[in-house]
């Protein structure tokens, strides 16, 4: 009786691509993804109020790219320093109510460049 993938790439074990042993029996080190972060002091917060429905008022934070910044990180320090919700977005964060000056003091201790 022959196996489903017998003599095919997904029959053998899989080796190490660097020193061509078994995975299990390979030594070599792990190899780290470079960083893709950007430094804040590179960067440039774009803050505004917007008001949304019925009166509501929240702070928009953008111009931060999602791959050079944890976003979701940075939120939820956003959101404890301010002590309000917020949400992620594709270029930046939102925090409920009108803290502009507030967020735009944080970002700068951080080493964000701001506009308003």
């Amino acid at each position: 009786m022959s196996r489903l993938f017998a003599g095919t790439p997904f029959d053998r074990p899989p080796h190490c691509e660097r020193c061509e042993r078994l995975e299990t029996e390979c030594t070599c080190p792990p190899i780290d993804p470079p960083s893709k972060s950007i430094p804040p002091e590179k960067q440039t917060a774009r803050l505004l109020a917007e008001r949304r429905k019925k009166g509501k008022v929240v702070t928009v934070v953008r111009g931060l790219s999602a791959e050079g910044n944890d976003l979701p990180d940075l939120l939820t320090r956003a959101k404890n320093h301010c002590g309000a919700g917020g949400t992620v977005h594709e270029d930046g964060f939102e925090i409920q109510g009108d803290h502009l000056t507030r967020l735009a003091a944080w970002l700068s201790e951080l080493g964000y460049r701001t506009k308003r």
